[in-house]
C-alpha cells in the first residue's frame, strides 16, 4: 500500500493515507499490548489541563488508546473494538477525505459533491432494483423515515407552508405502524414531526391466518375506512421487509394497492430489503421495489464502519424534496456519501454480493442443522429463504404445548400455563447467554415476544460482515446447544419434584421465581421468622449465609446463589442447573438439616453471653456464702492481723481450699475440690454428638452428592471391581463390629485352667495351616464371585 500511495500525485492524499494507516496500526498494536498487560493499571485517561505546548500525533493517539481500553482490566466481558479491514480503512479515510474536500473553492467542490452524489445514488439504485430514485444519506437510521413524513405532508397539504399547522388541525394525519416495528419509531417520528401521539394509527398482526408478525391488510383497510370517516387524512404507512424481532415480511404487494387506493404514502424498512442483490427474491421482497420509499443499513450488511445510512425515494418536486430536508446545499451535507462512494468501489458488485449470500447462507445452514435437534423449536416465514433464524428450547407437555401453539388447553389451568411458559422463558434465556459466550462470533440476541416467549434470534446479515462468522461457527453453535440439552431438559424435569419435596419439608418454604433458571429457590423459615412480613430479615440472612458456605463445601456439580439481589425481601437459596440426575430427596433434606444446625449453633452462641454472666453472678454468690462460713468457722479473733497469726501459729486451721468452676459444656457450676485433691481437672458432663448435616448414605468411591446410585451390574466396572469389593469387606466389617464388641464383653472370665488367648491363637494358626490347601479354593471362587 505504500508503493501506491506513492503513485499518487496530490502530496496531502498521500499523506493523508500513509497518516490514517500509521494511525490505525498504532491504536491496533496498542490495543494488543494491553490484551497482552491487562494487569497494569492505565492512569492516563485522568482529566486535566490543556497543555500551553501541545502534543505529539504519538502522544494524542496514546490518550486516545487509553480511553478506548483504559477500563478493560476492570469490566473483562465488556465488548472490543471491531477489527476492521483494509475496506473499512477505506471507509474512514472517506471522513478524512471529506474534511480535505470541504477546504477547496466552491466550484471544485460542487463538482466534486455532485460526482459522489450521483454515482452513489446510481450505484445504489441499481444494486437494490429501485428505479429512477433519489438517495438521502443520514447518520440516524429513522432520520429519513422522519424526513420522508415531511415530504408526505407538504406533499398532502398544499397549504402547509403558509398556514402551518391550522391546515393538520382541520384535517389530521394519521401514520400507520405495524404492531411488530421496532420500538420507540411512532415516538420518534412524532417528536421530530411536531405531532400527537393520537396522529399514530397501531396495526395489528395476523392472529387466524399467517405469520403472527405480519401486519392484518384486511383489518388495516377497516381503520383506513374509519379515519377517512372521521375526518382524518391517511397520510403515511410504513411496513417492514424483516421486522426488527424476527424477521418477517409484510405482504407489500397488498400493501402497495391499499396505498395508492387511498393515497397513502408507502415506506419500506427491514433487513430483508438486503436480498435484493441476489438472483432469488421472494416475491413479497421484491414487492419493495414498487414502494414510495426504503431505507437501508448498508454499514452492518457490509461491515463497514462509520457509513451512513440511505433513504432511496421518489419524487418529482423538488422544491419540495428541499423544504423536507432530502436534500441541502451544505457541502458536510453532502460528503456524508464519500465514506461509502469509496467503500463501494473498493468492494464492487462481485463484493457486495458475496457478503449478502454469505450471510444467507450462513442463516440457512443453521436452520438445516437445528431441524435435526430435539427441544428446539424454529420460528421461520420462509424455509427457503430467510436470512433470520429465530429459536427456542421447549419441553414437550402431556397432550399438547399450549405455550407455544397459543392454544388454550380446556383442562390445564391458566396458572399452570404461566408457570410452565416462565419456567421456559427463564430457561432459553440462560441458554441465550450460554451461546453468546461459547460462540461470540455467532451474534446472537435475546429477546422476549409477547407470544412465543423468550428466543434467541440469528441475524447474520446484521452481524456476519463485522463480526467475521463463518461456518464453522455455525457448526460449533449447534454443537453447543445439543450440549445444553440435556442440562435444560433435566432441570426442567426436576423442577415439580423439588416443590414437591420442599413442600413436604418441615422447616422449609419453595418461592416461585420465574426468572431464575434452575431447580429453584427455597428459603429456611427459622423460629422467629415473621412469615407475613417479607422486609430484610438479618437472622434469616446470617443462616442463609452459613448455608451458602456449607453447601458450596460439598463440592457437588450444582452451583449454589443466595438472593435475592434486591435487598428488600427475605433471603433465599437458589439452586442451579442439574447437569445430571440429582437426588431431590437427598438435596432437600441436606438442606433442611443444615440450616437447623446452622440456627441450633448460632442461638447457643447468642445466648453463651447470657449463661457465662448467670453463671459468673453465682459464683460471686457462692464464694460470698462460703467466705462467711468460714469467718464463723475461724472465729473473730484470728481475722484481727497480730492476734490470728499468733493463733494460727498455736492452733493452725485445717481448711480446705474450695473455689468454683464453670463447665461451658453442660452451662452449670461446679466445685474445684477434685481439682485440688487429685490434681485432676474434671470433665464433667459428655455433651451429646451433633447430628450429622448430610444424609447418611453410602456412596461409591468418586461418587459427588446429590447424585442418584445407579443400580445393577452396570454400576461396577471392570477397572474399579477390585476397590468395589474392599470398601464392600469395609462395610460389612463395619456392620459387623458392634456384634462382635457386644460378644466379646457378654463372655465371661476365662477359668484358671483354661488355655489363654495366646495359645488359642497358636492352636488355630496351626489348624488354619493343616487346613489352608482346602480352603483357598472356596476363597479365590468367592472373590471371583464378587468380581
Amino acid at each position: 500500500m505504500d508503493a501506491s500511495l506513492e503513485k499518487i500525485a496530490d502530496p496531502t492524499l498521500a499523506e493523508m493515507g500513509k497518516n490514517l494507516k500509521e494511525a490505525v496500526k498504532m491504536l491496533e498494536d496498542s490495543q494488543r499490548r494491553t490484551e497482552e498487560e491487562n494487569g497494569k493499571k492505565i492512569s492516563g485517561d485522568i482529566p486535566g489541563p490543556l497543555q500551553g505546548s501541545g502534543q505529539d500525533m504519538v502522544s494524542i493517539l496514546q490518550v486516545v488508546q487509553n480511553l478506548m481500553h483504559g477500563d478493560e482490566d476492570e469490566e473483562p466481558q465488556s465488548a472490543r473494538i471491531q477489527n476492521i479491514g483494509e475496506q473499512g480503512h477505506i471507509a474512514l479515510l472517506g471522513h478524512s477525505l471529506g474534511a480535505y474536500i470541504s477546504t477547496l473553492d466552491k466550484e471544485k467542490l460542487r463538482k466534486l459533491m455532485t460526482r459522489i452524489l450521483s454515482d452513489t445514488t446510481l450505484w445504489l439504485c441499481r444494486i437494490f432494483r429501485y428505479e429512477n430514485g433519489c438517495a438521502y444519506f443520514h447518520e440516524e437510521e429513522r432520520e429519513g423515515l422522519a424526513k420522508i413524513c415531511r415530504l408526505a405532508i407538504h406533499s398532502r397539504y398544499e397549504d402547509f407552508v403558509v398556514d402551518g399547522f391550522n391546515v393538520l388541525y382541520n384535517k389530521k394525519p394519521v401514520i400507520y405502524l405495524s404492531a411488530a416495528a421496532r420500538p420507540g419509531l411512532g415516538q420518534y417520528l412524532c417528536n421530530q414531526l411536531g405531532l400527537p401521539f393520537p396522529c399514530l394509527c397501531r396495526v395489528p398482526c395476523n392472529t387466524m391466518f399467517g405469520s403472527q408478525h405480519q401486519m392484518d391488510v384486511a383489518f388495516l383497510e377497516k381503520l383506513i375506512k374509519d379515519d377517512i370517516e372521521r375526518g382524518k387524512l391517511p397520510l403515511l404507512l410504513v411496513a417492514n421487509a424483516g421486522t426488527a424481532a424476527v424477521g418477517h415480511t409484510d405482504k407489500i404487494g397488498r400493501l402497495k394497492e391499499l396505498c395508492e387506493q387511498y393515497g397513502i404514502w408507502l415506506h419500506v424498512e427491514g433487513v430483508n430489503l438486503a436480498t435484493l442483490v441476489l438472483g432469488y427474491v421472494s416475491s413479497s421482497v421484491l414487492a419493495a421495489t414498487k414502494c414510495d420509499s426504503m431505507t437501508l443499513t448498508p454499514g452492518p450488511w457490509l461491515g463497514l464502519p462509520a457509513v451512513p445510512a440511505v433513504t432511496l425515494y421518489k419524487h418529482d418536486d423538488p422544491a419540495l424534496t428541499l423544504v423536507a430536508g432530502l436534500t441541502s446545499n451544505k457541502p458536510a451535507d453532502k460528503l456524508r456519501a464519500l465514506p461509502l462512494w469509496l467503500s463501494l468501489q473498493y468492494l464492487g458488485l462481485d463484493g457486495i454480493v458475496e457478503r449478502i449470500k454469505h450471510a444467507c447462507q450462513l442463516s440457512q445452514r443453521l436452520q438445516e442443522s437445528l431441524k435435526k435437534v430435539n427441544h428446539i423449536k424454529i420460528l421461520v416465514e420462509d424455509e427457503l429463504s430467510s436470512p433470520v433464524v429465530v429459536f427456542r428450547f421447549f419441553q414437550e407437555l402431556p397432550g399438547s404445548d399450549p405455550v407455544l401453539k397459543g392454544i388454550p388447553v380446556p383442562n390445564m389451568a391458566p396458572s399452570a400455563v404461566s408457570r410452565e411458559r416462565h419456567s421456559c422463558d427463564a430457561l432459553n434465556r440462560w441458554l441465550g447467554e450460554q451461546l453468546k459466550q461459547l460462540v461470540p462470533a455467532s451474534g446472537l440476541t435475546v429477546m422476549d415476544l409477547e407470544v412465543e416467549g423468550v428466543c434467541i434470534r440469528f441475524s447474520p446479515l446484521m452481524t456476519a460482515a463485522v463480526l467475521g462468522t463463518r461456518g464453522e461457527d455455525v457448526d460449533q453453535l449447534v454443537a453447543c446447544i445439543q450440549s445444553k440439552l440435556p442440562v435444560l431438559t433435566c432441570t426442567l424435569q426436576l423442577r415439580e419434584e423439588f416443590k414437591q419435596e420442599v413442600t413436604a419439608a418441615a422447616g422449609l418454604l419453595h418461592v416461585d421465581d420465574p426468572n431464575w433458571p434452575g431447580i429453584g429457590v427455597v428459603r429456611y423459615e427459622h423460629a422467629n421468622d415473621d412469615k407475613s412480613s417479607l422486609k430484610l430479615d438479618p437472622e434469616g440472612e446470617k443462616i442463609h449465609a452459613g448455608l451458602l458456605k456449607k453447601l458450596n463445601e460439598l463440592e457437588s456439580d450444582l452451583t449454589f446463589k443466595m438472593g435475592p439481589e434486591y435487598k428488600s425481601m427475605k433471603s433465599c437459596i437458589y439452586i442451579g442447573m442439574a447437569s445430571d440426575d440429582v437426588d431431590i430427596s437427598e438435596l432437600v433434606e441436606t438442606i433442611a438439616v443444615t440450616a437447623r444446625e446452622i440456627e441450633e449453633n448460632s442461638r447457643l452462641l447468642e445466648n453463651m453471653t447470657e449463661v457465662v454472666r448467670k453463671g459468673i453472678q453465682e459464683a460471686q454468690v457462692q464464694l460470698q456464702k462460703a467466705n462467711e462460713e468460714r469467718l464463723l468457722e475461724e472465729g473473730v479473733l484470728r481475722q484481727i492481723p497480730v492476734v490470728g497469726s499468733v493463733l494460727n501459729w498455736f492452733s493452725p486451721v485445717q481448711a480446705s481450699q474450695k473455689g468454683r468452676t464453670f463447665n461451658l459444656t453442660a452451662g452449670s457450676l461446679e466445685s474445684t475440690e477434685h481439682t485440688y485433691v487429685y490434681k485432676v481437672q474434671g470433665t464433667g458432663v459428655t455433651p451429646p454428638q451433633t447430628p450429622s448435616g448430610t444424609r447418611t448414605k453410602q456412596r461409591l468411591p468418586g461418587q459427588k452428592p446429590f447424585k442418584r446410585s445407579l443400580r445393577g451390574s452396570d454400576a461396577l466396572s471392570e477397572t474399579s471391581s477390585v476397590s468395589h469389593i474392599e470398601d464392600l469387606e469395609k462395610m460389612e466389617h463395619l456392620t459387623s463390629g458392634p456384634e462382635q464388641d457386644v460378644l466379646e464383653t457378654s463372655s465371661p472370665e476365662p477359668h484358671p485352667g483354661a488355655p489363654t488367648l495366646q495359645d488359642t491363637e497358636q492352636t488355630g494358626a496351626l489348624q488354619n495351616g493343616a487346613q489352608r490347601p482346602e480352603d483357598d479354593r472356596p476363597q479365590v471362587e468367592e472373590l471371583e464371585s464378587l468380581r
